[in-house]
This record gives structure tokens, sequence and C-alpha cells, in this order.
């Protein structure tokens, strides 16, 4: 990879999408450029239906761009992408499937891991019980889905999304559903798992604090059809502690951010 893609892995260029509903054209974001370095870990917030959720369909290459360029690790985007993990609001882990055979689902799919996934299985499966003992759910394989909490299904949905080592993760609401107390666990959960291993995250989240909680900067988006209307740097050393988000520094974004989101349009 060359210097250019290594500092712009992630990019959209005047990029818009749309998508059709009852028969009309509906514009979901419109003229976006934003580029996130390899490693660095961005958010994108904003009101409900602005098309966060679009962005991260297109760099993950589900969704075709109506106008502009959408670029990651340096080549065009042109369909689904072997190097991105997803994880969702809701983990959508199979209940037949336990704990350990969710989490390499997608060794079985993606190439070239599909080919060698019978040659290599103890392989693969010493590396998601690391990624299980990462989160903290070390021996937690033989259960089902079911037989676990909605904070424990997530933490199998994030090793999930890493156990094929992706370089690019995208993160639509991942803890939306979770009660607090364990969504600020898990934001710990999840530094911890970034600072390691240095993917490339694009999060999108509602919850400002998370947002600065966890990311390098947060990107601000207006109402449908979405444009960046705001990037703030967050000026917070890593790690990052729950007391920080208690500091002058955490408030201070926090409150610009919210600014931004209420006046839904550029400075």
């Amino acid at each position: 990879m060359n210097a250019a893609a290594t500092d712009s892995f992630a990019v959209l260029d005047h990029v818009s999408a749309s998508y059709e509903h009852e028969g009309q054209v509906v514009a979901a974001v419109e003229e976006v450029s934003l580029t996130v370095p390899q490693g660095a870990f961005v958010a994108v917030t904003g009101p409900s239906g602005c098309g966060k959720t679009t962005l991260l369909k297109l760099l993950a290459g589900l969704l075709r761009p109506t106008g502009g360029e959408v670029r990651v690790g340096g080549a065009p985007v042109r369909g689904p992408q072997k190097n991105v993990g997803m994880a969702f609001q809701n983990p959508i882990l199979l209940p037949w499937r336990r704990t350990l055979d969710n989490v390499l689902l997608p060794l079985e799919i993606v190439e070239p891991h599909k080919r060698r996934f019978r040659s290599q299985r103890s392989e693969y499966v010493a590396q998601a019980n690391a990624l299980l003992a990462s989160v903290g759910i070390e021996g937690f394989g033989h259960r089902h889905p079911w037989q676990m909490s909605g904070g424990q299904q997530q933490r199998v949905s994030l090793c999930r999304a890493l156990i094929h080592h992706p370089e690019l993760l995208l993160l639509d609401e991942p803890f939306g559903a979770l009660d607090a107390f364990t969504r600020e666990e898990l934001w710990q959960v999840l530094q911890k798992l970034w600072l390691e291993r240095r993917f490339t995250v694009v999060l999108v989240t509602h919850d400002l604090r998370e947002a600065i909680f966890l990311a390098d900067i947060v990107y601000v988006m207006s109402p449908r059809p979405g444009r960046l209307i705001h990037q703030a740097g967050v000026p917070l050393p890593r790690p990052r502690t729950l007391p920080d988000t208690f500091t002058p520094g955490f408030t201070e974004t926090y409150l610009e951010i919210r600014r931004r989101i209420g006046d839904g349009r550029p400075a």
C-alpha cells in the first residue's frame, strides 16, 4: 500500500446516495467528503434519518453511490469488501450456533479463510478463543446466544466482526440497545481492542458521550439529505477512563457538538 493510501485509508469523495421509497426517490446523503486515515477512530453523529448508516453501507460496498467515489485502501469500492468487519445495534447471532461457531462464521465465508477453514480450523479456534478472552468472556464458547446477556452477546458480535482481521471496522449503534452501565463497560472493551490492534474504525452513534469517549474526531451530519456540517477533534489523551467524561475538555466538546446538531447547518 502506498503512502497516499495509508494517509487516506477510507475515503468518501463528494459522495451522494439515494434510495427508492414508495415510488419516490429519496436523497439519503449529498456531497459528503470524508477522509479517515489508517488506524484512526472516527465517529459520525447527527439526527435520526440523516444518512449515518448509509455512509457505513457505502464504505462496506453494500450500496453504490449515485454520485462521487468511495475508496478503501486506495482502491475504488465496487462491491462488498472483504477487508471490512461490521457490528450492529442487535448482535444478530445465529441462535442454533454456539458462541465459538458464531465467532468463526466469517472465516467460513470470506476468502482466503474459506478455503483454508477445514485444514486450519484448530488455529482459527485458538484465535477465536483468544478474542473471546480479550473481551472478558473466556470460556463462553460453548454457550448459545440465548444463554448470555445482551452485553455478552454484543461482545461476541465484536469478536465475530474482528476474527478475520479486517482493516476497517464499521460500527452501527453497537451499544444502543444496552443499559448505561453495560454500554460504558463496552466502551472500554472496544477502546482496549483498538489500542492493541489499531484497525481503522468508523462508528455511527446517537450517543455523544460514546462518540467523544471513543473517537479521535467526531463528525456531525445535517438532517436529510445528510451533509457533513462540522468536525470536532477530541482533546483527550489515551487510554481514556470514565472519569475523563467529567473533565472540562470533554464537556466543552460535548456542548459544541450538541449545538451543531441543534443548528443543523454548517458554521
